[in-house]
């Protein structure tokens, strides 16, 4: 049974239902239901096992998923996507940086482990959001401190030394009351400090210098015991080492915004439970963890070759199969479990086809969906649709020089049209071409913008026909530019 917090995680996707799911996507995503409709499934599924009765509940496996489809059509985007909305642990790894066994590189294993410190920062950032308001009240009378000292008079005395003075100075106030010299130090430094507090939450003593004691860093030796390539075990030696070391401090004289940030973080390490965060971020990743493999048909080649550079690229499929399909995998904040972590793998599949992946990676993979190449109707709406299309991310830059950026439609409909006709004569790169037809379209406007005033730019037709007209028509220097 999921612990409480993972039970209100999970308690998020109750309200998303596959349609919605789907929605949220096309916010950001232009067309590729299929797909949509495939991850929103999915992950709709994770919610359905948590209601299942418990004697089948961990049965029931992910169903894992292959997104087929040429570059710059979404795939990367779809999963990133998907885990932001879930609140999900996620990661997204190339398989091609992977190397069977017994070579030098990285072993699949790695991706949980990123997984793992991926929760570990999610979990992290949860508690600290629990935490912030108290956190900012101790840092607080930590820069007081700091700023005004306590002075001698007004510090409290033990009860021996109270007992053994027998000298004692006292107050007399007109309504004959008798206050004692330490009692009235400590009632004016308090009003002094309430004053100096209002100061410092105001920010007017952000240019005040104070001296605080700051931990140092580990030696460099131990990072460079690491050789590069080093299995993943030597980096925990290495943390091991770390930890034995005794902790040394220095002080160090910051101005109030710096101190606030490293008291902040070191009030926040007080406040948090590490145990009960380590224990919540594993559970969110067996439980939730969704893990991105992308570039998966560089790893697919003939089957039988054992010869040549592409020797260890079946051998890496033999060292997923476990993963994928659920084994135990040891990381320095303890086993975790692979057995309901989803996987949605994606590649071109250009030179390879998904059939070359070994057998038994492709039933660990049983849903298999194919993305569509881009038009030039779906370039159009890129640029218009989502809420973080290209010409409202220029629009932004523009704006931040204090002058004006507008698209009007038939300017939209040509770059589209450019950079559908430049992915047809060249390699197709899908929606990343108009990245590439974008920045050479406004190279000038934002290089003199601020020299040029503050004149609003408009965009139409005849400004990317006059601008791109020379790379459009020569073909070798479309061929560097576009």
């Amino acid at each position: 049974m999921a612990s409480p917090r993972t039970q209100q995680a999970l308690a998020k996707l109750a309200d998303l239902t596959p349609r919605q799911i789907v929605h949220e996507l096309d916010r950001y995503i232009v067309g590729q239901g299929d797909a949509k409709r495939a991850v929103a499934i999915a992950l709709r599924n994770r919610w359905r096992r948590q209601r299942a009765p418990d004697s089948i509940r961990d049965e029931i496996s992910p169903n894992n998923i292959i997104l087929v489809g040429p570059t710059g059509v979404g795939k990367t985007e779809i999963a990133r996507r998907l885990a932001k909305l879930a609140g999900a642990p996620f990661v997204k790894v190339e398989a091609s940086k992977f190397t069977e066994v017994g070579y030098v590189g990285r072993d699949v294993e790695s991706m949980v482990r990123d997984l793992v410190e991926a929760a570990i920062s999610m979990v992290r950032d949860d508690r600290e959001s629990e935490v912030e308001e108290l956190a900012n009240e101790r840092v607080d009378d930590r820069l007081l401190d700091l700023l005004l000292p306590m002075p001698e008079e007004a510090k409290p005395a033990s009860d021996v030394q109270t007992a053994a003075n027998d000298e004692q100075v006292f107050f007399v106030s007109g309504s004959g009351g008798v206050t004692k010299e330490v009692e009235v130090a400590r009632d004016r430094y308090q009003r002094t400090r309430d004053k100096l507090k209002a100061l410092l939450l105001a920010g007017e003593l952000d240019n005040r210098e104070v001296e605080i004691e700051v931990q140092q860093n580990a030696p460099v030796m131990f990072d460079m015991m690491v050789p590069q390539g080093a299995p993943e075990g030597m980096e925990n030696f290495s943390d091991m080492l770390r930890d034995m070391m005794p902790k040394r401090t220095r002080k160090r004289t910051v101005k109030v915004p710096e101190a606030r940030r490293i008291l902040m973080d070191e009030e926040l390490g007080k406040l948090i439970d590490q145990d009960e965060l380590v224990t919540d971020a594993l559970e969110r990743v067996e439980q939730m963890g969704i893990i991105f493999l992308d570039e998966i048909d560089k790893i697919a080649g003939q089957r039988g070759d054992t010869g040549g550079p592409d020797v260890s690229r079946e051998g890496v499929q033999r060292d997923l199969l476990p993963i994928v399909e659920g084994s135990t995998v040891s990381t320095k904040y303890g086993n975790v479990k692979t057995d309901h972590v989803l996987f949605v793998a994606a590649g071109a599949f250009h030179v390879s086809k998904p059939s070359d992946l070994i057998p038994e990676l492709q039933g660990r993979f049983p849903i298999r969906v194919e993305l569509k190449p881009l038009t030039e109707a779906d370039f159009v709406r890129i640029m218009t649709e989502p809420e973080n299309a290209l010409t409202k991310q220029y629009a932004a830059l523009v704006e931040s020089e204090g002058a004006s950026l507008t698209f009007t439609t038939d300017g939209v409909a040509e770059i589209a049209r450019t950079a559908a006709h430049a992915n047809d004569r060249m390699e197709n790169i899908g929606a990343r071409r108009l990245h590439t037809v974008m920045t050479t379209l406004l190279e000038d406007v934002l290089y003199e913008l601020p020299d040029g005033g503050k004149e609003p730019v408009n965009v139409d037709a005849a400004m990317v026909k006059s601008r791109l007209a020379k790379v459009v028509e020569d073909e070798d220097l479309r061929r560097y530019i576009l």
